[in-house]
């Protein structure tokens, strides 16, 4: 069994990435319905918190039914980040997640998400602060250095458990790679056979099949994944992979209904929580992976992700389940 602070998960958890304008909660509760074991927010700017931020303090929403779940927060000034804290604390979440490997040119410049990569001595000073400011437990999400020359993620990891961080998630690339190339999970792995390390490794990149997973689990001897790219438009990649590690086989391939039905649930979801504008704007990403496969389809995915009207959008899928209901997929 693996522990987060006192949070029993099962011996290898599966969790939902924190994905900006992705993991909000109706695809959360659509991938804890797959069996995602821990699902975290989109990540949260301190300063668009602390300056009550419309779009900030939405991303706070939780609901029992997504539980354990993660708040994920970013930012550089330790003040702010404090502030914060005491913000989310009221929205009660399960865990309290840094983002210390945000990509993106905007975050970066800041000095927030992966930024801060560059100062571990900062990035240890805001970890300890944070911890003492909450009784929740607090996690990090991280990447393997700046760059190449940079890495040093097996002494990060250690100081950052030193001063109490719970449990620790790797981006097996550095910010420099970006989302290029291969993830680098031996450099993960380190970290794990780090005899100090006593707190849950989580591995991230590039898990995007069950036998990824496996390898994760066996060769790399990881506590856990955390899965991102591979579950948009996809929520059942987590019953998928558990499937796969009790016996061996592939479930088969999702149906053309059940495609549909997510669909349709997800759109409905995101209306009754954003509004129909918001609602059908920000699922349009998920409908080329929910109905790939699917030969001749591009008339029918326009007009998905071209529509401004969610009838527009329900007509489309009432359209697709008529014209390819009895369509089979292959694995």
């Amino acid at each position: 069994m693996v522990k987060i602070d006192n949070i029993e998960l099962s011996d290898f958890p599966l969790l939902l990435a924190p994905m900006e304008d992705v993991s909000d909660p109706p695809f959360r509760a659509l991938c804890k319905e797959q069996g995602a074991d821990v699902v975290y927010t989109e990540f949260v700017s301190s300063e668009g918190l602390i300056r009550n931020a419309a779009k900030s303090v939405m991303k706070l929403d939780i609901y029992e039914k997504e539980r354990p779940v993660g708040i994920q927060i970013f930012g550089a000034n330790l003040d702010s980040m404090l502030r914060t804290i005491d913000i989310v604390e009221k929205s009660n979440p399960d865990i309290i997640d840094i983002n210390f490997g945000c990509p993106v040119k905007k975050v970066v410049s800041k000095g927030a998400g992966a930024g801060i990569l560059k100062d571990i001595c900062l990035m240890e000073k805001l970890t300890a602060e944070i911890v003492k400011r909450t009784k929740l437990p607090v996690t990090v999400k991280t990447r393997l250095g700046w760059d190449h020359s940079s890495i040093k993620i097996v002494e990060v990891a250690e100081r950052l458990q030193d001063v109490g961080c719970k449990a620790i998630a790797i981006h097996g690339r550095t910010r420099a790679q970006m989302y290029k190339g291969d993830a680098n999970w031996d450099l993960i792995a380190a970290v794990k056979n780090n005899s100090r390390m006593h707190i849950p490794v989580f591995g991230n990149g590039d898990v995007d099949s069950p036998e990824k997973a496996v390898l994760m689990r066996d060769r790399y001897g990881l506590d856990g994944a955390m899965i991102g790219r591979a579950t948009i438009g996809n929520p059942w990649f987590f019953k998928q992979v558990k499937h796969y590690f009790k016996n061996g086989t592939h479930l088969p391939p999702v149906s053309m209904p059940e495609r549909v039905e997510a669909a349709r649930r997800h759109l409905e979801m995101a209306i009754a929580w954003k509004g129909e504008i918001l609602g059908v704007f920000e699922t349009r990403r998920h409908y080329t992976n929910y109905f790939k496969g699917i030969p001749h389809f591009k008339e029918y995915r326009m007009k998905m992700v071209t529509s401004d009207a969610s009838k527009d959008v329900f007509a489309a899928f009432d359209e697709v389940q008529e014209k390819f209901g009895d369509h089979e997929f292959v694995l």
